[in-house]
């Protein structure tokens, strides 16, 4: 085991003290100014590590102990925590996590962004518990369960303690069907076998559930009992789905929808509003926290009911349609055909009539920009398409309310805003994702040249 010494070497012990936490929840320490990564080390602690891969600038290790705790590191109380790439942070307590999500945004737009906008404390949560409201099981010759990190091994699993509990009933269900009938797991090696997922959502405000059965083939055998084994499992269920994916992807969703029974979509309820929601609708995975993150976009938006709102990426519309009380006219752009069969569905259920959607890529809605007031977007991880954010600076709205899931991209797009002439005026991140490394942000941005 080394300490202090000038260069690493893969395989080779460290006793490192953590002073830094990494985007993804990992400690960092340093040898010599060389970043070590370590996942579940903690600030403050001295720990003992084995390095197990060399970069240029930095190094990955695995945490073999902790010489001295953090007062914050907690006995996980998932059994699979160490196993499983789902969550990182069942070994601290919240109070650390709380206060790790608010500096990850702040050290994103100070060194990204370059900027120097403040950044609220984050909304914390009530429940870390069972609060996902979707979850996509790998189906494989291995098990039902979800993968270890940046890997396709499979952690086998019947209970999480983010998702909800229907699904360990869901997943007890699919193991009886493929094992009394004979149906096969699929195998990514070989591009053989029957089911590749189990994919639940779950209308936590309403009860109703989906379940997506995702088969490599469109013939499914013993379908209708697939269908009475998992309608005998809960009886919530109202949709019950099979998706094809024929091809060789880690993609898990194909193009294909087979309704097995009930409807093609659940509905759940925000505040006094209902939508409906199809197996490729965008739509929050923490129902507690999507109200709270909603009344940001409200509250950035200070609406007086005479602005034109377009709303980029809008997913099935749940954002133009809590907004549309409060300006005169939203218009939602979503590339993915359902879902903007869902939001136009969702201004009818709701009886919502100053709210359009449109089917379409939000970087080809340039000549559209100069018609409205205010901009929302609300982008996938990468970020905004840069054809889009040079698109905004040269027809310049007012305001731009930019709802992120991902700092380093936010930071990246706040930085191209600011230096095209808007200012940050403040970024308020909520935690929608407990547990996890996650967090997402609502932020306003205004323009300051004319």
């Amino acid at each position: 085991m080394k300490s202090g010494v000038l260069t690493l070497t893969k395989n080779e012990e460290y006793v490192l003290e953590i002073d830094a936490m990494g985007s993804e929840g990992e400690g960092v320490g340093r040898v010599d100014g060389f970043a070590v990564f370590v996942p579940f080390a903690l600030t403050g602690e001295t720990v003992r590590v084995k390095i197990v891969k060399m970069l240029k600038n930095y190094a990955h290790a695995r945490l073999e102990e902790v010489i001295t705790p953090s007062p914050s590191r907690l006995v996980p109380e998932c059994e699979s925590f160490y196993k499983c790439g789902g969550c990182n942070f069942w070994h601290v307590d919240y109070d650390f996590e709380f206060q790790y999500k608010t500096q990850k945004v702040k050290d994103a737009i100070k060194r990204i962004g370059k900027s120097d906008a403040g950044v609220c404390e984050i909304i914390g949560v009530k429940r870390q518990y069972h609060y996902r409201n979707k979850a996509q099981f790998p189906v494989t010759p291995e098990g039902i369960g979800f993968f270890a990190p940046r890997s396709h091994r499979l952690v086998p699993m019947n209970n999480c303690l983010i998702q909800n509990q229907i699904n360990e009933k869901m997943i007890c269900a699919l193991k009886k069907f493929m094992e009394k009938y004979g149906v096969l797991p699929y195998d990514e090696k070989t591009h053989t076998g029957d089911i590749r997922h189990l994919y639940t959502r779950v209308a936590e405000n309403t009860g109703e559930v989906m379940v997506c059965i995702v088969t490599r083939q469109k013939k499914l055998l013993h379908s209708e009992r697939l269908v009475e084994i998992l309608l005998q499992a809960d009886k919530n269920i109202v949709s019950i789905v099979q998706n094809v994916n024929p091809d060789k992807t880690n993609a898990v969703l194909g193009e294909r929808e087979i309704l097995l029974w009930g409807k093609p979509y659940i509905k759940d309820k925000i505040e006094d509003l209902y939508f409906r929601i199809s197996p490729k609708s965008f739509y929050q995975v923490n129902s507690d926290q999507t109200k709270i993150l909603y009344d940001e976009v409200v509250k950035a938006g200070n609406f007086t009911g005479n602005e034109r709102v377009l709303d980029l990426y809008c997913g099935a519309g749940t954002i133009s349609l809590y907004i549309a009380r409060h300006v005169k006219e939203v218009k939602g752009v979503e590339v993915v055909a359902r879902a903007v069969e869902n939001a136009r569905e969702n201004a009818i259920l709701n009886g919502i009539d100053n709210a359009v959607f449109v089917e379409g890529r939000a970087e080809d809605i340039a000549p559209d920009l100069s018609l409205y007031d205010v901009v929302i977007v609300d982008p996938p991880r990468k970020g905004c398409n840069e054809k889009l954010l040079q698109a905004m600076l040269a027809i310049s709205p007012k305001k731009i309310i930019y709802v992120s899931c991902n700092p380093a991209t936010l930071a990246r797009d706040i930085k191209i805003l600011e230096d095209g002439g808007y200012k940050t005026e403040w970024i308020q991140p909520v935690d929608m994702f407990p547990r996890t490394p996650h967090v997402e942000t609502v932020v306003l941005i205004t323009r300051v040249k004319e």
